[in-house]
């Protein structure tokens, strides 16, 4: 039912709903007045007698309802002012857009890069090693936590890394966070006010987060073997992805590793070393990290977001001694964002060996993926071929004489959903063109069809 309140000055429309009674269809529709401006702050409202007889309520319904939003401070009361409009704080700022480092849900065929196949997380073995965590941590273990991340996984991970990366480091240096880009936050925030270097082509949301930050973030740009080192000056900071150069698929070569690592130490720089996905190398055995040939200048960055799963939310730094006061006083804001059972988990599946029989389960479904897709590429796409394939989750397909926008507004068209290679580049007149397709992202069953319509689609003359 509306009402209209008139006698006492101010014409206001009032929608009330009475289905909940009399005094929260009061409330309701007040607060609805206030929120949206109808009643400006400031204003006056009648008494609650004159408010009562307008309305058709009795007068104790009416102050009830009045008393109710005076305490949520939608209202202010005071002597002989009345009841007033309260001021309200400024509405929230309009949401940002979604960003390349979410990946919704799509329909269709996903080949997008970024995504292990999530059918794949180990439940039986997470659900095991919570089982025996529960049943064996101590009650101080769900306590508050070390800020750098839970003793047993700091320890685990300095073991496994040492071992399956090359990685020098200890307990004492490790830093757990919730995810890759917490870590690239932390170690802004840890570097404070500096100049910061990005591989181009990267993902998009490193350099902008670094620029949020303040640091001055620029782009450096790479060619098959990686960083061109020749371009870095007096930089305070470089992120690289040696490994498995991300889109491109490179590893940086013998030589560049070296020439990189001399000018850290001769300018003082740290190297970001983002191996994202080390794990998975098929041709011959992974390229260890970079790390272990200069620990006291790169900062190493792993995540489980593609070993096992991104939703949890799990990454760690391997940092030089000199930076690590730093980072530890960068990371005391963000509270232990990760929580501590997961942490404990993770510590029991590298501790039993499950993550290393996870890696191999995986590394051998991948790379007969990977194989699928370089068959039907050589058969079914004539004059087009994949680079970035000895490793990783995901493949550049270069298609000669196409334009890559038209290419994937066609697939798109057909529900098949890859990345163009350009909106990894600054500068998108600099990109070659071509498509990154994450040959990882779909379930086992619906691979063969992803595959099919994908190079259906493109085949389309």
């Amino acid at each position: 039912m509306a009402d209209d309140w008139s006698s006492w000055g101010l014409d206001l429309h009032l929608r009330l709903d009475r289905s909940r009674g009399l005094r929260i269809g009061l409330e309701n529709a007040l607060r609805d007045a206030v929120r949206s401006g109808r009643l400006a702050a400031g204003t006056r409202l009648p008494s609650s007698r004159t408010l009562a007889h307008d309305l058709g309520m009795a007068r104790g319904t009416v102050t009830q309802a009045l008393d109710q939003l005076v305490a949520e401070g939608y209202l202010t009361s005071a002597p002989r002012s009345g009841i007033r409009v309260a001021a309200q704080p400024a509405p929230p700022p309009r949401a940002m857009p979604v960003t390349r480092s979410w990946l919704p849900p799509v329909e269709g065929s996903d080949l997008r890069p970024g995504l292990p196949d999530l059918s794949t997380f180990p439940r039986r073995a997470w659900l095991a090693a919570t089982r025996r965590v529960l049943q064996t941590a101590p009650n101080s273990a769900f306590g508050y936590a070390d800020l750098a991340g839970v003793a047993d996984l700091r320890e685990a991970l300095a073991e496994y890394l040492g071992r399956a990366r090359g990685v020098v480091t200890t307990p004492e240096q490790i830093v757990v966070c919730a995810g890759y880009t917490h870590a690239l936050r932390v170690v802004c925030e840890a570097l404070g006010t500096a100049s910061i270097a990005f591989e181009d082509p990267c993902s998009p949301d490193h350099p902008a987060l670094a620029a949020r930050l303040g640091l001055a973030a620029g782009r450096l740009p790479t060619d098959a073997s990686g960083l061109l080192i020749d371009a870095l000056t007096d930089q305070d900071a470089v992120v690289v992805t040696p490994a498995h150069q991300y889109p491109l698929g490179g590893t940086l070569s013998p030589d560049r590793r070296t020439a990189l690592l001399a000018w850290a130490r001769r300018t003082g720089a740290f190297v970001l070393e983002d191996d994202y996905d080390g794990e998975f190398r098929y041709d011959r055995q992974p390229v260890g990290a970079l790390q272990g040939m200069a620990p006291d200048q790169v900062i190493y960055a792993g995540t489980a977001s593609k070993t096992i799963a991104p939703g949890l939310r799990l990454a760690w730094l391997a940092v030089p001694p000199a930076l690590l006061p730093a980072m530890r006083r960068a990371n005391a804001w963000d509270d232990s964002p990760v929580n501590s059972l997961d942490q404990l988990v993770l510590a029991d599946l590298v501790r039993s060996g499950e993550l290393d029989r996870h890696l191999r389960r995986c590394r051998s479904r991948y790379r007969r993926r990977r194989d699928r897709l370089g068959e039907a590429v050589a058969r079914r796409l004539p004059g087009a071929h994949l680079s970035g394939i000895a490793a990783g989750l995901h493949a550049v397909l270069h298609v000669p004489g196409a334009d890559e926008r038209a290419l994937v507004a066609r697939l798109r068209s057909r529900d098949v959903h890859v990345d163009g290679l350009t909106s990894y580049y600054e500068v998108p007149e600099r990109s070659p063109g071509g498509l990154v397709i994450g040959y990882a992202t779909p379930p086992e069953h619906a691979f063969a069809s992803a595959l099919s319509a994908l190079v259906t689609a493109l085949g389309e003359r």
